[in-house]
């Protein structure tokens, strides 16, 4: 009763700390908030509750921009007191769809057949994902791409990029021009002028570009002003929509937008953010929108990028070498692009990084399946998953679905419809139909698991046929932890929570040394016969918790037997021979040390 008592208790307290923990939702910077009034209201209703608001808190609720009068929108100034005694306003929730808090997003940028555009040779990211091969069948024509971003200015080689109407939401102007040189750089990763004996080259250079901005020259811009432009975008012909912005604060408005331009047929794309942080910043979050997490030039997660819950897929962002003093270093590794010298406003070629420059590669790999005749946003999603790079060992979920992947993208979208033989095409290319992949290959791997934990038991009751003992709970819990552990926990994932605790709780005995790695391979110092010993050392002398370690050490010896034989992945020593010796010897030392401990703990009854 008493175990049962504290079990409770801890899942008690495990609720309570999840229920109140207030994640990235909540987290966001603003000095302003947005009333979204009712459609069924009069223009008097929303008029007299205007001149009230003004009346009682001091404050002038205004148009966000000429487009927010149809929507009743409203932007006021203010903090959070002032947000609170708003949402607080009996009549005011009554006239309104929501009062919320009007989120400042930020750029997500750090730092600073083969065309014949003389600076392509440098640009590794449209190599790494075999944009050459896609240009084969398409290049993009036809298909518009809003960049909702700092502004694009047409620079030297954006001159022959088509470009169609667009809007500054920041200044509240038909002139989108850029002030940063953040949109410029992402709208030249989507649309560079390419095949112009100039300058770099574009992933979907023959689309169309819709330069949107809501970010100013400093990066900083509102919520209010990026659901209008999604909303713009997707009322004025857009296919796509790049947002190489993000932050913290979730928002109805926001998610309002993007669900309307989803519903009208537009693919969104968002950064996942640069704080290396267990989750995908908004907007990249919000259903609908694919969240995209940044690799260098070796293919390897960017050390900024965010990843875990949220991703979607990966692509180039580039990782700038730095000098030992923090200096800036080799370029080589960044994203390069033609953009504007923020300060003379002149252009220039320069090498960004950041999930803002990985969101634009999967945008112009968007409009290029477009352009092949997939347009249905699902289905777009669909062939990204399904045509990009695998990660088999991806435990911290780095890339998503993988890396992505032009060439095999637009492959599948030229092939028409997808439906059931496109499905089990990507599922045998991807080994889901191959037995072995549900032996050693799954997100869970489910089958060793449950030989591990057949095989413990197994190990534990042959022992107990020897030297017959009282099987307790303490023998029961060590022999399951020492063999399989909660393994269904470690791939899951909460926004804003580190998975480590999961992680750790999802492992077995050997697997804990891999825990805090992206790596299935077993680390040799946990997978072997040193923790077992170590705790039969420690707890031989206790009556209780002497039996915990004796099951844990009957649970290593299964855990590191099935191992041997279906995973032999070690870090350090590699797979193969070496491995299986190294597993198998450490499997017989555990099986030994723990029928020596039970063979002095028993007598003959």
């Amino acid at each position: 009763m008493k175990k049962f008592l504290l079990s409770c208790l801890f899942f008690v307290g495990l609720f309570w700390a999840l229920s109140t923990y207030q994640g990235l939702a909540v987290q966001g910077k603003y000095d302003s908030m947005v009333l979204n009034f009712r459609d069924n209201l009069s223009p008097a209703q929303v008029e007299r509750e205007l001149k009230a608001i003004a009346a009682k808190y001091g404050i002038e609720p205004k148009f966000n921009s000429p487009f927010s009068k149809s929507e009743n929108l409203y932007v006021v100034k203010g903090d959070a007191q002032v947000l609170e005694k708003l949402k607080q306003s009996e009549e005011l929730r009554n006239l309104t769809e929501y009062v919320e808090a009007n989120y400042v997003y930020s750029m997500e940028f750090i730092g600073d057949s083969t065309p014949n555009d003389p600076m392509y040779k440098e640009q590794w990211n449209l190599k790494a994902i075999e944009v050459e091969k896609a240009w084969q069948k398409t290049k993009g024509k036809g298909i518009t791409v809003a960049v909702i971003d700092t502004g694009v200015s047409k620079v030297d080689d954006l001159k022959n990029t088509n470009f169609v109407k667009g809007y500054d939401f920041v200044n509240d102007r038909e002139d989108a021009s850029d002030d940063n040189g953040h949109g410029t750089h992402v709208a030249g990763t989507i649309a560079q002028s390419t095949n112009n004996n100039f300058g770099v080259a574009g992933i979907a250079y023959e689309a169309n570009i819709m330069p949107l901005k809501v970010l100013s020259g400093s990066g900083g811009g509102t919520v209010s002003d990026i659901a209008e432009a999604i909303i713009f975008a997707a009322d004025n012909g857009a296919n796509v929509i790049n947002m190489s912005l993000g932050g913290g604060g979730e928002s109805k408005l926001m998610q309002d937008a993007i669900d309307y331009a989803y519903k009208k047929g537009v693919v969104i794309v968002a950064a996942a953010g640069n704080s290396n942080r267990n989750a995908a910043f908004y907007p990249a979050r919000y259903p609908k929108v694919i969240a995209v997490s940044a690799t260098g030039s070796t293919g390897e997660k960017a050390p900024y990028s965010n990843y875990g819950a949220g991703i979607d897929v990966a692509a180039p962002g580039g990782a700038i070498v730095r000098g030992k003093n923090g200096e800036k270093g080799n370029d080589s590794g960044g994203i390069l692009q033609n953009t504007i010298d923020p300060k003379t406003k002149q252009s220039v070629f320069s090498s960004f990084q950041g999930t803002s420059m990985a969101s634009p590669h999967v945008a112009g790999v968007v409009a290029l399946i477009e352009a092949s005749g997939v347009k249905d946003p699902e289905k777009v999603f669909q062939i990204l998953k399904q045509s990009s790079r695998k990660v088999t060992d991806d435990t911290l979920n780095y890339y998503g679905a993988g890396h992505l992947n032009a060439a095999a993208a637009v492959n599948l979208a030229s092939q028409g419809q997808l439906g059931i033989p496109d499905f089990l095409r990507w599922a045998r290319d991807n080994g889901y139909l191959s037995p072995r992949f549900w032996v050693d290959g799954g997100a869970i791997a489910l089958i060793p698991k449950l030989i591990m934990m057949i095989g413990s038991y197994l190990l534990a009751w042959l022992l107990n046929r020897w030297f017959p003992f009282r099987w307790n709970w303490s023998f029961n819990n060590g022999v399951f932890f020492g063999g399989a552990g909660l393994f269904f926990l470690r791939g899951f994932y909460l926004f804003d929570i580190t998975q480590l605790p999961f992680r750790i709780a999802g492992s077995s005995l050997p697997e804990l040394g891999n825990a805090f790695s992206n790596t299935n391979a077993l680390n040799p110092i946990t997978a072997s016969v040193l923790l077992p010993l170590g705790l039969l050392l420690v707890l031989l002398g206790h009556p209780q918790w002497k039996w915990f370690a004796i099951g844990s050490a009957i649970g290593t010896s299964a855990c590191l037997a099935t191992s041997a034989v279906l995973a032999p992945q070690m870090m350090w020593i590699g797979s193969g021979m070496p491995a299986i010796a190294f597993l198998s010897v450490n499997s017989l030392l555990c099986f030994g040390f723990a029928y020596l401990s039970i063979k002095s703990e028993t007598s003959p009854l």
